[in-house]
């Protein structure tokens, strides 16, 4: 393990602050993916993925195709019903659609699609991406769930209770929402499983290079890359989001060759569909870490 800021240590408490201030809980982990230092901030607890399960998704998909197990231009129809919902993607289309399998990934990562993962994740199967996560070493990161399952889940447990998403009461109790019965990982499993991605070693270079391209395509700016608005510094990540539950995990690239992979995870009090201070926070607490680590990599 590299160097850890320690609880101590003035960065941290500027991520605490932040966090609170957003009126959030915060869980993150930083890493410099080719130095090895590091900062975390209750890194291994476990945290409710929400859509940022489908990183791991498109990476089995990725190692099952180069196995030859599928075919990744092979063609799939989606019909209109029992499609998956969302407000992205082939998820809010009126009409059946055909499409390949390596561009369902391409939609599941880049916009989110709920209907394009499920698809997916029903030809890869998520044994294999048990398989996987095994495989590289991330023995806290589960994936249960699929979106359709995340969202009956959700109908019923709201159902018994007679609640909405925004009664507070009842959205504390959803299983969705609990990490011991949901999608989950940790902090640091998820700057791990990004590391493997951007040093070629979660899968084939070719397969690598692919999952890096459509993490850089994802069309939502306003966590992660917000805390990174300048021309020269590239962010690719994924969103993650459910009531109460705003994510993303990335990696930040430099123009001087800096990688660092970050993952930050929060939870609010309160169930408001559009919360602008807990996603800045994720922006400016990656911020804090990650200029944390540039500034010891050059000590």
């Amino acid at each position: 393990m590299g160097r850890t800021v320690t609880p101590g240590q003035p960065v941290l408490a500027r991520i605490r602050a932040t966090f609170d201030a957003a009126g959030v809980s915060g869980w993150l982990h930083a890493v410099d993916i080719d130095r090895a230092s590091e900062v975390e901030l209750r890194a291994d607890e476990p945290v409710v993925l929400a859509s940022v399960f489908k990183v791991p998704l498109v990476v089995a998909f990725f190692r099952a195709a180069e196995d030859g197990r599928l075919d990744p231009r092979a063609p799939v129809t989606v019909p209109l019903a029992e499609r998956s919902g969302g407000p992205t993607g082939i998820a809010a289309m009126l009409d059946p659609v055909t499409i390949s399998l390596r561009d369902l990934a391409y939609l599941a990562l880049t916009v989110s699609d709920n209907a394009a993962a499920d698809v997916l994740a029903d030809h890869v199967g998520l044994d294999n991406v048990a398989e996987t996560l095994d495989a590289l070493g991330l023995h806290r990161t589960r994936v249960p769930l699929l979106t359709r399952d995340v969202a009956a889940l959700t109908r019923e447990d709201l159902d018994e209770q007679r609640g909405l998403v925004t009664d507070p009461a009842a959205v504390s109790r959803l299983r969705v929402l609990d990490p011991l019965t949901s999608n989950r990982s940790t902090a640091r499993d998820c700057t791990r499983l990004l590391a493997l991605i951007w040093r070629d070693e979660a899968a084939g270079p070719a397969s690598c290079g692919a999952i890096r391209r459509l993490l850089s395509l994802q069309v939502w700016p306003h966590r992660l890359a917000s805390g990174f608005p300048f021309d020269d510094v590239s962010v690719a990540g994924k969103t993650g989001t459910l009531p109460t539950i705003r994510n993303e995990i990335g990696v930040v690239e430099y123009p001087d060759g800096g990688r660092y992979a970050v993952a930050v995870f929060t939870r609010s009090t309160s169930t408001a569909l559009n919360l602008p201070r807990a996603d800045a926070a994720i922006g400016l607490a990656a911020r804090l870490a990650v200029e944390h680590l540039r500034e010891q990599s050059s000590d």
